[in-house]
């Protein structure tokens, strides 16, 4: 039976799928995804046994590791599903913390007052440096990324006013809704809201449309502009987003640490998310929390053992890296698949 010509013209009019890249393995096996959602049960249990334990650095260091995880995953919104290799993300973190710790200086203590100007000035920068950064490509995008973070570092390190290359101590605790975010129990619980809110928000934002566009960017963005979307906008709406997301983190970390730094800003704090998210798994829901928590806590164990803990723990990170694409992530699937005698 011969198709109409209205027929036909509609299947030579409808769009071909949109082009998506193949790192969505973890979601597909799920071992991973499993995985990670244990690890938040367990990380939901955890300040029960710190209590009663008395284990105040257990504590610490666990709040260390879901701020990271934070930035590290919003940080994997534009890297690991947008393929936009930010080497000065750790800028928004910097500004997260100075937001808390300036207004601290001049007597505000309002969280919800430092959380708005947090928003603020992180989605500002972003969107200003965003719109310069995202008309390269490659390597440009890199050290452009990289240049303005040098630069607000070297800005901050001119403030004498402020401390400084010296730091500037926390006056005040950040207050929200009367909670005192120094305190220990409280910082943690507030983490660690924040953290399974950034990652259902981002497993809802990356497979809706704006996730489908941003990740067929990642593949081909000639096609996708073929196709009709406008996808300078979406990979800037990605980057200004994931820097809000960081500065919340930062805003935290300054409460944790009570102390703020232009250090927290370097280059080489950038590169500890990326290697968060390349070794937990780029793409993958929990890696920037598995990368987390195994980066933090091997080298926490590494420092332990010898002060040479460096020499250890890089070829490590390569061997994990070389033995799966997608990091841990990939690795727990793999476990996964051959248990059930799946094929990855």
């Amino acid at each position: 039976m011969m198709s109409s010509p209205a027929a036909n013209t509609a299947t030579a009019t409808t769009p071909s799928p949109l082009p998506v890249d193949n790192l969505s393995t973890a979601a597909r096996n799920g071992f991973a995804h499993r995985v990670g959602l244990f690890l938040l049960a367990g990380l939901a249990l955890a300040p029960v046994y710190a209590v009663l334990a008395g284990d105040a650095f257990l504590l610490t260091l666990l709040t260390r590791i879901l701020l990271f995880a934070i930035a590290a995953t919003a940080l994997n919104l534009i890297l690991g599903y947008g393929g936009m290799v930010s080497f000065g993300h750790a800028l928004y973190l910097g500004l997260g913390v100075y937001a808390a710790v300036i207004p601290a200086f001049h007597g505000i203590d309002n969280g919800l007052v430092q959380l708005l100007i947090t928003l603020l000035g992180c989605g500002l920068i972003g969107l200003i440096t965003g719109s310069i950064v995202l008309r390269t490509t490659g390597i440009a995008f890199i050290m452009i990324t990289l240049a303005f973070a040098q630069m607000v570092f070297f800005l901050f390190v001119s403030l004498r006013d402020y401390g400084g290359d010296d730091g500037l101590r926390l006056a005040t605790p950040t207050r929200i809704a009367g909670l005192d975010l120094t305190d220990p129990v409280t910082l943690y619980a507030v983490s660690f809201g924040l953290l399974c809110g950034v990652l259902f928000a981002c497993h809802r934002l990356v497979h809706a449309r704006f996730g489908w566009v941003l990740r067929g960017c990642k593949v081909n963005e000639r096609r996708m502009k073929a196709l009709g979307f406008a996808t300078f906008r979406y990979r800037l709406a990605a980057y200004v987003l994931s820097a809000m997301i960081c500065g919340m983190a930062g805003l935290l970390y300054a409460n944790l640490t009570q102390f703020g730094v232009p250090s927290y800003m370097s280059w080489t704090v950038s590169g500890e998310l990326i290697v968060m998210v390349v070794l937990g798994g780029m793409g993958t829901l929990f890696g920037p929390l598995l990368g987390a928590l195994g980066m933090i806590l091997t080298e926490e164990g590494l420092k332990a053992l010898t002060e040479h803990w460096m020499i250890i723990f890089g070829p490590l990170i390569v061997v994990v890296i070389l033995v799966s694409r997608l990091g841990l992530a990939g690795l727990l699937d793999t476990l996964g698949s051959a248990r059930t005698g799946d094929t990855p």
